[in-house]
């Protein structure tokens, strides 16, 4: 079951369960859509995997199957991010 992270990553935008704005990778490593296409350019920086829209959960479930409150607030070394993924 996805954890259905609260915050992105990079800028710790608030990525409430319902957001339209939340990405993630395979891993589950979350990001909002702005740091994704302007920042990330569509490349996880924690394992090199693209993003897909997160999936919202109903809201019938959240009792019973409630979403992460962990923050994961890691930013980005942007220059760093670039050179790995202009290698490829």
């Amino acid at each position: 079951m996805l954890e259905i992270r609260p915050t992105c990553e990079h800028c710790n935008k608030s990525l409430p369960f319902d957001s339209q704005e939340a990405m993630i990778c395979t891993f589950e490593c979350t990001f909002c859509k702005d740091c994704v296409q302007t920042v990330l350019q569509h490349v996880c920086p924690n394992c090199n995997g693209g993003f897909e829209k997160r999936p919202i959960r109903p809201k019938v479930l959240l009792e019973k199957y409630p979403v992460s409150t962990k923050v994961v607030y890691k930013p980005v070394d942007i220059e760093k991010h670039l050179e790995r993924i202009n290698k490829k």
